[in-house]
């Protein structure tokens, strides 16, 4: 497009420098993409104080220079464009979901945004991540691509890269020195708060989780428990052993029945004689990616620490050196590294008949074949499954029609499509099928125990709760420090057979009374042990929820 001088010429569009354009970017980021951050930063201060709109000055100016310093710094040249737009449509994507769901994007959570496989990443994409993308990137990479910029020699050019880049700097210093003091008690009480500012946040949490892999992938994993072995009552036993561990997704202990949920959300486990409930359960994370490798590693929350985590062996592996048989069913996202090099099935490509479509399967899938591994167990054995649980935002596709008890039940992969009652209503249905999965399961476990071919017990944990519209926040993965309860407290339920019970010597009225008390994901590795009889020195008893509900040798049932 161009516009005419007085003689009726075209005249050619007026060039920009490439510092005024990615000012320009800069501002617009300001404008469109840092709403959150600004409406948390600014939390609790009077519109007609003064000192508030100063503060709020400051920091404007400084993602304004934040911004810039991050735009000057990686396009150049012919590049410029090209990667100007990228970043625009990454603000724009960030800024959806954090504005859509009340995420924070930290290296967790982008690290969880990495791993999500393509069913997953299909729920989250509707009409309205299309519109938000169309308004907050197509339109104004169109704009950027629309600009003349001026072309320089390369000397001028650096020359006043270099001074837009001081300047930059020195705006950025200012601001953050002239209200020092309130800033830094901000970021000093809610440090999760830089996760907020749009795209930095997905450019240093991106950044930060490639360098952790990189690192991580020049090392192999460390062994630990080199001195798992088997004890006493392993080799004791006469019959095979089987203990099932059930990996929960996205249960949340608010809404569990056997919790005292306003309404029956497990109306089959309640009807199972001998279920042990652990009502005050805490996860170790808010996300699968933290949650699962921490469950599953001696060291947990208490003493978190996730290079260290990340960068050795599971429990897996350690009751695979003790000879326990060790078996990984996923019908979720994988198993996070916990089951690297050990035997695994997918079921998605196992594709059970009736109970997958579209990439997924519903968490019945993982019963498949079950029966037929029990009968011929040897020996003692851990099968672990996966489920796919109540995964968001997409509740309505985790569980059969049959299972639509609480209506209206939301119907959208787009929460803002449904009141939170809606919402609710799918998530507990979704709960309502993992309640029929989970009695299934114990069902079957019962019917080979009595059989007199195996003994068997069941473990269900969830790895993380969900905030259904709680303070306006949806789905999970906020950081650990400012995660409501809800994304933290989770189910847990435990089974044993009449036969492994006295087998293991297990006082299970003491185990009930434990299960009162609060719980943690720390204590699954410790507990596994014990169950399993897995002697090793990372084993830690007062850890272990069975340690203390064992009768005395020659003690009678």
């Amino acid at each position: 497009m161009s516009v005419e001088d007085s003689s009726g010429a075209a005249a050619p569009r007026r060039a920009w420098s490439a510092e005024a354009a990615l000012l320009l970017v800069s501002l617009f980021w300001l404008l469109t993409a840092n709403a959150a951050f600004f409406r948390q930063a600014l939390a609790g201060r009077a519109l007609g104080d003064p000192s508030s709109w100063g503060f709020g000055l400051a920091l404007a100016v400084a993602l304004l220079a934040l911004h810039f310093l991050v735009l000057g710094l990686l396009c150049h040249g012919r590049l410029l464009k090209p990667v100007a737009a990228l970043l625009i449509l990454v603000a724009a994507g960030g800024s959806h979901f954090i504005g859509t769901f009340g995420v924070y994007l930290d290296p967790s959570m982008l690290r969880n945004a990495l791993r999500t496989d393509p069913a997953e990443a299909r729920e989250l994409i509707g009409p309205m991540l299309a519109l938000h993308l169309g308004l907050q990137a197509v339109l104004p990479i169109g704009l950027l691509f629309w600009l003349p910029l001026r072309r320089r020699p390369f000397a001028k050019a650096a020359l006043a890269r270099a001074l837009w880049l001081l300047g930059a700097l020195v705006l950025l210093v200012a601001a953050v020195m002239i209200e020092f003091r309130p800033l830094s008690s901000l970021m000093r009480n809610q440090r999760e708060l830089r996760y907020l500012i749009t795209p930095a946040n997905v450019l240093w949490s991106t950044g930060s989780v490639v360098a952790a892999d990189l690192k991580g992938a020049a090392r192999p994993r460390q062994p630990i428990g080199l001195d798992a072995a088997p004890g006493p009552r392993m080799s004791a036993r006469t019959r095979p052993m089987r203990v099932v561990l059930v990996v929960g997704e996205t249960a949340r202990a608010a809404n569990w029945g056997l919790n005292g949920h306003v309404r029956q959300t497990t109306p089959e486990l309640a009807a199972v004689p001998g279920l042990i409930n652990f009502p005050q359960t805490s996860s170790c994370g808010t996300n699968t990616e933290v949650s699962v490798p921490c469950m599953f590693a001696p060291v947990g929350r208490r003493d978190y620490d996730e290079d260290r985590i990340r960068g050795s062996e599971s429990l897996l592996h350690v009751l695979s050196r003790a000879g326990v048989d060790v078996l990984w069913r996923d019908n979720q996202s994988g198993c996070k590294g916990v089951c690297d090099g050990l035997p695994s099935e997918e079921m998605v490509r196992l594709d059970p008949p009736g109970l997958c479509a579209e990439g997924r399967c519903l968490d019945e899938a993982l019963l498949a074949g079950l029966d037929e591994r029990l009968a011929q167990a040897q020996g003692s054995g851990v099968i672990v499954l996966h489920m796919l649980g109540n995964h968001g935002p997409s509740y309505f596709r985790r569980y059969p029609d049959r299972f639509g008890r609480f209506q209206p039940a939301c119907q959208s992969d787009d929460l803002r499509q449904c009141d939170n009652a809606a919402i609710a209503n799918a998530y507990d249905n979704a709960l309502l099928y993992t309640d029929h999965v989970l009695a299934t399961l114990i069902e079957r476990l019962k019917a080979q125990a009595q059989s007199g071919r195996v003994d068997t017990a069941m473990i269900y944990l969830s790895d993380h709760g969900e905030s259904l519209g709680e303070s306006n926040l949806f789905l999970h993965g906020l950081p650990w420090a400012i995660a409501p309860q809800e994304q933290k407290r989770v189910p847990m339920v435990m089974w044993f057979s009449d036969g492994l019970a006295r087998q293991e010597a297990l006082d299970l009225d003491c185990l009930r009374r434990r299960a009162a008390q609060p719980a943690t994901h720390d204590n699954l590795f410790h507990t596994m042990l014990g169950l399993l009889d897995v002697r090793t020195t990372l084993h830690e008893a007062p850890l272990d929820l069975l340690a203390a509900c064992r009768r005395p040798a020659g003690a009678g049932q």
